[in-house]
């Protein structure tokens, strides 16, 4: 399992439709992807969970990746996140 606390960033401004953009790229992977904000944990291939959760500037996230692959998801979802 790997994990790492992050600040979002402004991702509506990097992404034309940023919460779909985000759940296309975590389901590239095949580990579990789980961002934690607060007491929410959501799956992050859940388009209704991301939704849901509404990553926005300024958010806290823990982002969990457990599986084969999960060093690649884990920095994915941060460039992500974080807009770089």
């Amino acid at each position: 399992m790997s994990n790492k606390q992050i600040i979002v960033s402004n991702v509506a401004k990097g992404h034309e439709n940023p919460i779909a953009e985000l759940v296309q790229v975590a389901c590239q992977f095949d580990s579990n992807i789980t961002f934690v904000n607060d007491n929410r944990k959501i799956n992050a291939k859940s388009i209704m969970g991301i939704m849901a959760f509404n990553p926005s500037k300024g958010m806290s996230v823990n982002i969990i990746t457990e599986g084969n692959d999960e060093k690649e998801a884990l920095l994915a979802m941060e460039k992500f996140l974080v807009c770089e």
